[in-house]
C-alpha cells in the first residue's frame, strides 16, 4: 500500500493530480467523461464515498496515477460488495500484481462481515483466478490475515493451494518444498481429500529432490487415505517403490511391487515390469536385465523410453562395451522427449547427455562431446539439479585431464553460457 495514501483522501489525491497537470474540471470532464458537478463534490469532499465506476473513470484516464488513485480509494472504502467490483478489476490488470493483495486485504479488513464468512468469500475467489501467479499472492494474503486472527483453517488451505501453484515451478523446488512442509503443522485442519493431494503431492516432490526417506514416510501417510486405485495413486506408490531402490532395500521393493501390480489401474503395467528389470541390473543381474531392457526400449511408449535408455547406457559404461553404447545412442531419435515438461524428464534427459557427452569425448569426437555436456547441464538447469550440474562439470574436467588435453576458449564460453 502507498504510504502517501495513509495520510490523503481521494478528494486529496484528484485535487493534487488536477493541479499537477495544470487540468480546469472542463478539461477533466472531456478526459475521464465525469461530469463537472460530480469532480468537484469528489474534490472537495462534499461526496465522501463516490462510485468506483466514477473512480475508475478518472483512474483510466490517468493511467500513470491509475494504482495511486485506487489505492487510496480503497483506503476509505470498506463497502464487500464495492471491494469484490474492485477486485474483478484489477486483476485483469496485466502490469501490476500488487493492488489485488490490497484490495483482497481491505476486503477481509472490512467490518460488514465476519472474519470467516470473509476468508471462505476470499477464498472461494481466488479459486476461480487464472493467473497462477496472481493466485498465489492472494492465497498468501489469505494465509498471513488468517496467521494474525487465529484461523489455523484457513492457514492450512491457503498454505496447500499456494503450494499446489508454487511447486511447479520446476527451477525452485527444494524452496518449494520447504513451503509444503510448513502445512504439515496444519495437516488436521485439512479434509480428507486436501489430505490427499497434500501428501501425494509432497511424496512426489520428495522423490524428484532426492529426499527418498521423507517420499517414503509421505507415501505411508498417504496412501492408506485413498481407497480408491486412481492413477495419482499408482504414481505415488511407484514414488515409493522407486525410493527403496534409490536405497536399495530390494526386499521391500519386492514386496511392494507385488502389491503395486495388484493395483486396480492400467498405469501399473508398465513401470511394474520397468521395475522388475531395474531390480536384476542394481543387483548387476546383467545377462537377464539387457535383454529385458533391450526389448522395452523398442515396445514401450517414448514417455519411458529415455529412462530405460539411461539404464543400458550405464550398464555399457560400466562394462566398457562401447560398441552396444553406440547403438543405443544410434536410436535416440526413438526415444529422447520431444517436449520435457515433468523434473523427472529433464533429469533424464540430463543423465543421458553426460553419458553421452563422456562416450563422445572418449572416442575423440571433443565438439561432439562438449556440445552433449552443454546439453547435460541446460536440461539439469531446468529444474536447479546443482549437485548434478557440479557433478556433470567435474566429470567434464576429470576426462580432459585423462585424456590429456585442454578446453579450448570456444568450449569454455559454451560451457560458461549453460551454465549461466
Amino acid at each position: 500500500m502507498n504510504a502517501e495514501c495513509q495520510n490523503k483522501t481521494i478528494a486529496d489525491i484528484i485535487f493534487q493530480l488536477r493541479k499537477e497537470k495544470n487540468l480546469t474540471y472542463a478539461e477533466l470532464e472531456e478526459l475521464t467523461g465525469v461530469g463537472i458537478t460530480v469532480l468537484h463534490k469528489i474534490e472537495t469532499g462534499a461526496t465522501k464515498r463516490p462510485e468506483f465506476k466514477t473512480i475508475k473513470a478518472i483512474a483510466t484516464a490517468l493511467p500513470t496515477h491509475y494504482t495511486e488513485i485506487i489505492e487510496c480509494y480503497i483506503e476509505e472504502e470498506d463497502r464487500v460488495e464495492t471491494l469484490f467490483e474492485i477486485l474483478r478489476e484489477v486483476i485483469t490488470l496485466k502490469d501490476d500484481f500488487t493492488l489485488a493483495p490490497a484490495v483482497a486485504l481491505r476486503l477481509l479488513q472490512s467490518p460488514q462481515r465476519s472474519t470467516e464468512d470473509s476468508l471462505q468469500r476470499l477464498f472461494d475467489f481466488t479459486e476461480t483466478v487464472s493467473d497462477a501467479p496472481l493466485r498465489a499472492s492472494l492465497f498468501t494474503v489469505i494465509v498471513q490475515y488468517s496467521r494474525e486472527h487465529g484461523v489455523p483453517y484457513y492457514v492450512a488451505k491457503g498454505l496447500l493451494q499456494k503450494y499446489l501453484i508454487e511447486r511447479n515451478d520446476l527451477k525452485r523446488l527444494e524452496e518449494t518444498f520447504q513451503l509444503g512442509q510448513e502445512i504439515t503443522y496444519y495437516v488436521d485442519f485439512l479434509s480428507s481429500g486436501e489430505k490427499i493431494i497434500f501428501y501425494f503431492r509432497m511424496a512426489l516432490h520428495a522423490y524428484t529432490i532426492k529426499k527418498y526417506n521423507e517420499c517414503i514416510k509421505l507415501c505411508e501417510k498417504g496412501l492408506p487415505l485413498e481407497k480408491k486405485d486412481t492413477e495419482l495413486k499408482a504414481r505415488v506408490y511407484l514414488s515409493l517403490i522407486n525410493s527403496l531402490l534409490k536405497l536399495k532395500n530390494y526386499d521391500a521393493v519386492e514386496k511392494h511391487l507385488d502389491i503395486f501390480e495388484k493395483m486396480e489401474n492400467e498405469f501399473v503395467v508398465i513401470p511394474s515390469l520397468h521395475i522388475r528389470a531395474l531390480i536384476k541390473s542394481r543387483k548387476k543381474e546383467y545377462d537377464v536385465a539387457i535383454p529385458i531392457l533391450r526389448r522395452y526400449l523398442d515396445e514401450f511408449s517414448r514417455d519411458y523410453r529415455i529412462h530405460i535408455a539411461d539404464e543400458l547406457l550405464e550398464i555399457y559404461l560400466e562394462n566398457g562395451d562401447f560398441k552396444s553404447f553406440a547403438e543405443i545412442l544410434e536410436k535416440e531419435h526413438e526415444f529422447l522427449p520431444e517436449q520435457p515438461k515433468t523434473p523427472q524428464k529433464y533429469l533424464a534427459l540430463g543423465k543421458y547427455f553426460k553419458h553421452k557427452g563422456f562416450y563422445q569425448l572418449s572416442i575423440g569426437l571433443i565438439d561432439e562431446g562438449i556440445q552433449s555436456y552443454v546439453n547435460c547441464i541446460k536440461s539439469f538447469g531446468q529444474v536447479s539439479a546443482y549437485e548434478e550440474i557440479s557433478e556433470c562439470i567435474r566429470e567434464l574436467l576429470k576426462i580432459h585431464i585423462k585424456l590429456s588435453k585442454s578446453l579450448e576458449l570456444k568450449h569454455i564460453i559454451k560451457l560458461k553460457e549453460a551454465y549461466e
